[in-house]
């Protein structure tokens, strides 16, 4: 085996880039969340209709 995967700095370089991809995800899971939602003025209007 490689002494690379013997290095702490490569764990530190994976941990945070791993770190960052699941922030990213998360981050577009709520933007799609937010953006599929009506805008404030039509769920006022939708809710006084019902």
């Amino acid at each position: 085996m490689s002494p690379l995967w013997h290095d702490a700095g490569l764990w530190i370089a994976l941990g945070s880039t791993l770190v960052t991809i699941v922030a990213a995800l998360v981050m577009r899971h709520v933007f799609i969340k937010i953006l599929k939602e009506p805008a404030p003025d039509k769920r006022k209007e939708l809710s006084d209709n019902e």
